[in-house]
C-alpha cells in the first residue's frame, strides 16, 4: 500500500467518522434543547416570545455544528489538501 492509497483510505474513514459522530450528537443536542424549551413554555406561557426566540437561535447554532461536520467530510472527500501534496511528491498527474 503506497502513500496515496493510505491518504485516500484515511480520508474516507475520517469523513465517515465526522458525520457518524457529528450528526447523532447534534440530533441529541437539538432534541434536548427543544424538550427544555417546551417545558419552559409549559411553565411560563406568558414568556412564549422570548423563549421561542431563544430556542430558535439555540437550535440554529446547534444545527451549524452538523453543517460544519458535513462540510469537513466533503472537504476530506473532494478537496483534500493532502491529496494534491502527495500526488505532487509521487510525480503522477
Amino acid at each position: 500500500m503506497d502513500s496515496l492509497e493510505l491518504i485516500a483510505m484515511i480520508s474516507i474513514i475520517m469523513a465517515g467518522a465526522t458525520v457518524g459522530i457529528g450528526a447523532p450528537v447534534t440530533a441529541i443536542g437539538e432534541g434536548w434543547a427543544v424538550s427544555r424549551g417546551m417545558a419552559a413554555l409549559a411553565q411560563q406561557p406568558d414568556a412564549a416570545p422570548v423563549i421561542t426566540r431563544g430556542l430558535f437561535i439555540g437550535v440554529a447554532m446547534i444545527e451549524s455544528s452538523a453543517i460544519y461536520c458535513f462540510v469537513v467530510s466533503m472537504v476530506l472527500i473532494f478537496a483534500n489538501p493532502f491529496w494534491n501534496h502527495f500526488v505532487g511528491l509521487a510525480g503522477t498527474p
